[in-house]
C-alpha cells in the first residue's frame, strides 16, 4: 500500500466490530528512554526500557445492543483485545493488523453539546504486548 485516504479502517473491541462508528482513531506506540550514562561519558548515553501504547479513539456513539455503548459498557474496567489495521483488506505486510489486551479504563456514555452528533472520545493504555500481524 502506498499513500492511502484513510477511511476505511477496522476497529475490533472485545470481539465486536465497531469501524462503522469510528470518527477518528490513532494506536501510539512509545518506550522509555533510559539514562545509562557513566562516569567519563561527555554526552548522555540512552537504552530502550519499556515499552507503552496508547489507545485513542472518538466513536459516534450508539445506545443499540452490540453497539459502542453496549460494548463499551460491558468491557469497563476489564481487560480486552482490540485489533486494528489501516483498512478493511487482507492483513498483509502492506495492510498489518495491530492486536494487543487494552484496559477499558474510562469512557463517558452520554455527553456532548445541544445540536452537536454524540460521541465518545476514550484514551485506553495496552495492558500487555503489542503484536503486528502481516499474514
Amino acid at each position: 500500500m502506498a499513500v492511502y485516504h484513510f477511511r476505511d479502517a477496522v476497529l475490533v473491541v472485545n470481539g465486536v466490530t465497531l469501524s462503522d462508528n469510528v470518527a477518528s482513531v490513532a494506536l501510539e506506540v512509545s518506550a522509555d528512554s533510559l539514562d545509562s550514562t557513566a562516569m567519563g561519558n561527555t554526552y548522555r548515553a540512552r537504552i530502550g526500557g519499556m515499552g507503552d501504547t496508547k489507545w485513542t479513539i472518538t466513536f459516534h456513539n450508539d445506545h443499540a445492543a452490540s453497539d459502542v455503548e453496549a460494548t463499551l459498557w460491558a468491557a469497563f474496567n476489564t481487560v480486552v483485545t482490540c485489533t486494528l489495521k489501516a483498512t478493511s483488506g487482507a492483513t498483509s505486510a502492506t495492510n498489518p493488523l495491530y492486536s494487543q489486551s487494552v484496559h477499558i479504563s474510562g469512557f463517558a456514555p452520554i455527553g456532548g453539546k445541544v445540536g452537536d452528533l454524540a460521541q465518545i472520545s476514550v484514551t485506553w493504555p495496552g495492558a500487555g504486548t503489542l503484536t503486528r500481524a502481516t499474514s
